[in-house]
């Protein structure tokens, strides 16, 4: 982690801001005010991060393409000769060759040339089936190719939509932070404000979450191992099972694998999941909701609605980046080899999981 003790104004600056809530500062600007300008410049920061990624992927994905257009290249070029080949193969079947070679074995004289004409005709006729598959081979990796050359393309293609729907966000934002900041009373030390939070931010905060997330993806791969070994964790109906933790469960599970969650605890309530706790000068919210995933594998997935850091809730961007950095999830199948999740729901305290048989 890059310095980590670095910015101490800027952590005094949102204790006091967090704390003296119904105090006015800045001139004119209220602590709502202020509150809103620092939520969208971390949001500006954090979306300008995206059309970073968005850029560096794009930047890949054009070099993989241009990879995948010479490969298909060379494999038109030798799918001709093969075609060749192979048509050759298959004329000689046609006008007969083939048969003609079979009754110069069965004409044989002696038995010794007998066997000596059939060690050749199976020569011949596995070199044929040999040049056949080969081309066989050489057309499904040329449509392999050439397809994977397609979805390159159509990915290309959405990025570029996006990322000009990042832009568009970012100079929106950017001009309506602008207009707060000349509107404050004190542009000077507004601006000073939200340079100090980006800074805490990109060199202390987004490390401190990643840190959150990453000791959760780690405990989430031993969560199946935790719920065979609870009495009463998995039950059977027929053909239906289930699987039902409560939140104090899975809390007390999460601390017995990272001391990190002494100060940070789960909650399940209707159709919502609940994750908050603090450290520290970091305060740290996540909330939401798993859904039954079947690709690339049968799984419960646990996607992000809302992030919040030190009371700045941080843009769409940032929770779909955590989303695929790290796997917050788990497997039903590795409690029950045997089975697959069909539903997950939430009610209070309670998160239950569905399995059916799978074969």
């Amino acid at each position: 982690m890059k310095h980590r003790y670095g910015i101490p104004a800027f952590i005094v600056c949102i204790i006091l801001f967090i704390q003296l809530p119904s105090t006015y500062a800045y001139g004119e600007s209220s602590p709502q005010d202020t509150h809103e300008l620092l939520q969208k410049s971390l949001s500006i920061v954090e979306i300008d991060h995206e059309i970073e990624r968005i850029g560096e992927r794009q930047k890949q994905l054009d070099e993989q393409r241009q990879a995948l257009s010479l490969q298909l290249q060379e494999q038109e070029e030798q799918i001709h000769i093969q075609q060749d080949r192979a048509g050759a193969v298959v004329r000689s079947y046609y006008t007969g060759e083939r048969d003609s070679l079979l009754m110069t074995v069965l004409g044989a004289r002696s038995f010794k040339d007998l066997f000596i004409l059939f060690d050749y005709y199976q020569i011949i006729m596995g070199r044929d089936q040999a040049v056949l598959d080969k081309y066989q081979d050489r057309y499904r990796s040329l449509q392999q190719t050439s397809s994977q050359i397609s979805q390159t393309r159509a990915e290309l293609s959405e990025l570029k939509i996006n990322l000009q729907h990042q832009r568009e966000r970012v100079l929106a934002l950017q001009k309506e932070v602008d207009g707060k900041v000349a509107a404050s009373g004190d542009a000077a030390v507004m601006q000073k404000l939200m340079d100090e939070l980006t800074s805490y931010w990109e060199n202390i905060g987004i490390y401190e979450v990643k840190h959150y997330f990453k000791a959760l993806a780690a405990a989430m791969q031993n969560l199946p191992q935790f719920i065979q070994e609870q009495n009463g964790g998995i039950s059977t109906t027929g053909k239906t099972y289930t699987i039902r933790i409560e939140q104090d469960e899975l809390n007390t599970f999460l601390r017995s694998q990272n001391p990190i969650f002494e100060d940070f605890a789960f909650e399940f309530e209707k159709d919502r999941i609940t994750a908050s706790g603090q450290r520290d000068q970091l305060q740290l919210s996540i909330e939401g909701h798993y859904t039954v995933e079947n690709e690339p594998q049968n799984s419960i997935r646990f996607h992000v609605d809302k992030l919040v850091f030190n009371q700045l809730e941080l843009p769409d961007t940032t929770r779909r980046m955590l989303e695929r950095e790290f796997d917050l999830g788990f497997y039903p199948q590795k409690i029950l080899s045997f089975v697959k999740a069909t539903e997950v729901s939430t009610s209070e305290g309670i998160l239950e999981v569905k399995l059916a048989i799978s074969f």
